[in-house]
């Protein structure tokens, strides 16, 4: 039976995972592979609950879905898995359905936050990032030459920050200008990032220059090309991201479709979402060489080659 005190103590073991050490890449090893490799999945977006024919979602068969994916990403060699957001689609309580899973991946594993995850009653929204094991909802990490920068969508938006937290009253504001002008992402289920985060990212992506590290950013939210489902600040993000030499590729989930972008020589790859279709899976294993990066899709995923801009 699941009970609030079974659901904190998932919580407090999540929160026990030991900090990331970084990696290094093995140079002879490299000659007749990738650098290194690792896994993405976007949007498992679990509860149980029955599907949503409409929008073709299987929210419940996410369980073996991902338990299949975990399987598959412990018979590879990779540094780490990262699920791109919407971990749960709903209810409070499945986060302890899905969260044990994760045990079971042998590689390092880290979580972006999306707008679903926040999809809990109000007194749980100061516990979600605990409860992902987080210690903060935007952070970065580094190995084998790259930065591997994570941020917070939801940061400033109308459904993730406490119910009596300004940053709600600046969301309404920036929505109201979206809606003002017609815009296309102009939906409550976006978010945007504060002027504080979008100087910790930008100065990271500086630091990690600095160190001769490229970049890949991963968020929740799609921010090129055009979409509903992108960022409300997205112009600014993709202003950033271009105008900065060492950085690769942006990665993001949210819109279950998929879609891709190149713009200023960086690449923007929306992976597509598990929770969609009775029986299909969408993951990925990402291997990344000298000069490009190979996207190897499994089911609704499909292959990608992103060649490597020299800076």
């Amino acid at each position: 039976m699941i009970t609030r005190r079974n659901l904190l103590k998932t919580s407090a073991a999540a929160s026990l995972l030991a900090p990331f050490a970084g990696f290094s890449v093995n140079a002879a090893l490299a000659q007749s592979g990738p650098l290194f490799s690792f896994g993405i999945v976007a949007d498992p977006q679990y509860a149980p609950v029955v599907p949503n024919l409409n929008s073709n979602r299987y929210y419940a068969n996410s369980l073996w879905k991902l338990s299949e994916a975990i399987t598959a990403f412990n018979k590879e060699d990779l540094r780490f898995v990262a699920t791109l957001g919407d971990i749960i689609d709903r209810h409070w309580e499945s986060y302890s359905h899905i969260l044990p899973l994760y045990d079971k991946l042998k590689h390092e594993r880290f979580f972006v936050l999306g707008n679903h995850d926040y999809d809990v009653a109000a007194e749980y929204l100061i516990s979600v990032v605990r409860t992902a094991g987080m210690q903060k909802a935007y952070y970065d990490f580094a190995g084998g030459g790259y930065r591997f920068i994570v941020i917070d969508g939801n940061d400033v938006s109308v459904f993730a920050p406490p119910k009596d937290d300004p940053r709600r009253e600046i969301a309404a504001q920036r929505l109201a200008d979206l809606k003002a002008r017609n815009a296309i992402n102009a939906q409550s289920w976006n978010g945007s990032l504060s002027d504080e985060q979008f100087a910790w990212l930008e100065t990271t992506i500086k630091a990690a220059a600095a160190a001769g590290e490229k970049v890949i950013v991963m968020g929740h939210y799609p921010v090129y090309p055009v979409n509903e489902h992108n960022m409300w600040d997205s112009e600014r993000i993709v202003e950033l991201l271009t105008a900065s030499p060492n950085v690769v590729a942006y990665f993001n989930g949210h819109n279950h479709a998929g879609n891709f972008g190149e713009t200023g020589g960086k690449y923007f790859v929306n992976f597509k979402g598990m929770v969609d279709t009775p029986a299909e899976t969408a993951y990925s294993v990402v291997e990344v060489y000298d000069e490009r990066i190979e996207i190897r899709g499994f089911g609704r995923e499909g292959n990608r080659t992103l060649n490597i801009q020299s800076a």
